[in-house]
């Protein structure tokens, strides 16, 4: 029998992240699985994309499919064009999706309507926020998947309820984590005042870090303005500094938002830089998901700037708080949060560094078939 292929998809940022444990759990497999990397290039600018793959250790992908810009279904459709072109070529045992970006859906269908077998890795979350567009690709990636690797209980609880079978759901644990943890060692390793987040360490002894990129919290301009009010409170009692995402430097621009001169605004940073930033920060205050569970994993204080979470484990077990979008409470929080030195958690099960290990291992046991790829 013909090696295990493998295509697995990165196209926005965390999808790196999470796909990059996962190649090396693949590389270190006795059993010589093949893979290709797929790129969709849904993040294409180079602060948001390829500084990534070389951060994270990653080869080139073997395929880029050039399908960032454009509106949601733009994409989606530009990505299903291109990729359904590769996987005629290719002939994959198994499509594996990460995460609940426009790349997973897209390339989900596509795989499953040329009879490919569907891994999703981060499967099960729920925030039950229809709005959200992440809600509705994790939601669809699900329905049509094969295989699913949950990161926390309720990721399989919510799987069970929406009739998927036991037998196909995995609890495994967390990429992302994988990740953060392999990445923290690479950091310890080197001088990390080579690294441009060091000056901003020695400039603010003490700081916070910002995040901000939802378009339900950055596209209007009376809830950007509100959250910058709420900032700048915040900001009186410990300076944060704010890597921007360009989406929102665009709208603070286009609206004549003033922060103020405790609040630092810089251009992205890298993965390394940015956790070089964050780990050592008093408090995080975020709209992200992924950043929901890396500071819960290295036990720094979070808010998160959003009304929902998929990520409950992240406010149950770990350092996360859910502040909505209201100012008033956003700030009580942080100022509770800073007179108390910050929410206690613990790093939830499995999320050990092994969970691309075990994802690995299962594709690997699973049954293969000859599968032909039907004709358009």
């Amino acid at each position: 029998m013909m090696p295990l292929h493998l295509h697995l998809i990165a196209g926005a940022r965390p999808n790196f992240m999470k796909i990059a444990p996962i190649i090396r759990a693949i590389e270190r497999h006795p059993s010589g699985i093949r893979y290709s990397l797929i790129h969709t290039g849904q993040h294409y600018d180079r602060e948001m994309s390829d500084v990534f793959f070389e951060e994270l250790g990653m080869p080139a992908p073997h395929h880029h499919l050039e399908a960032g810009g454009g509106s949601h279904s733009e994409q989606t459709a530009k990505i299903m064009v291109a990729y359904e072109r590769v996987c005629q070529a290719e002939r994959p045992d198994w499509t594996v999706v990460v995460g609940d970006v426009n790349s997973t859906l897209a390339c989900s269908i596509v795989a499953k309507k040329l009879g490919i077998a569907v891994a999703h890795v981060e499967a099960g979350l729920r925030s039950g926020d229809m709005a959200m567009p992440e809600e509705v690709n994790r939601i669809v990636t699900d329905s049509i998947s094969d295989l699913f690797f949950v990161t926390e209980p309720a990721g399989t609880q919510n799987l069970l309820r929406e009739g998927k079978p036991a037998d196909r759901i995995c609890f495994v644990g967390h990429v992302m984590v994988d990740n953060l943890l392999h990445q923290r060692e690479r950091l310890d390793s080197i001088d990390p005042s080579t690294l441009e987040s060091a000056a901003l360490k020695r400039t603010f002894p003490e700081f916070g870090v910002v995040t901000l990129h939802r378009p339900s919290n950055v596209d209007d301009p009376a809830m950007l303005s509100a959250l910058g009010g709420a900032l700048r409170r915040v900001s009186q009692k410990l300076p944060l500094i704010f890597p921007v995402h360009p989406r929102t430097r665009g709208n603070i621009d286009r609206c004549g938002l003033q922060l103020g001169d405790r609040i630092m605004l810089t251009k992205p940073l890298s993965y390394m830089e940015f956790l070089n930033l964050w780990k050592d920060a008093r408090l995080v205050l975020t709209d992200s998901g992924g950043l929901q569970e890396e500071t819960t994993a290295l036990g720094v204080p979070c808010i998160t700037i959003r009304n929902n979470t998929e990520r409950p484990i992240t406010v149950d077990e770990g350092t996360n708080q859910l502040a909505g979008t209201d100012p008033d409470r956003i700030v009580a929080l942080a100022l509770e949060s800073l007179a108390g030195g910050g929410k206690r958690g613990r790093r939830p099960e499995l999320w050990d560094g092994r969970a691309a290990v075990r994802i690995v291992e299962r594709l690997v046991q699973e049954p293969r078939a000859d599968r032909v790829v039907p004709p358009t």
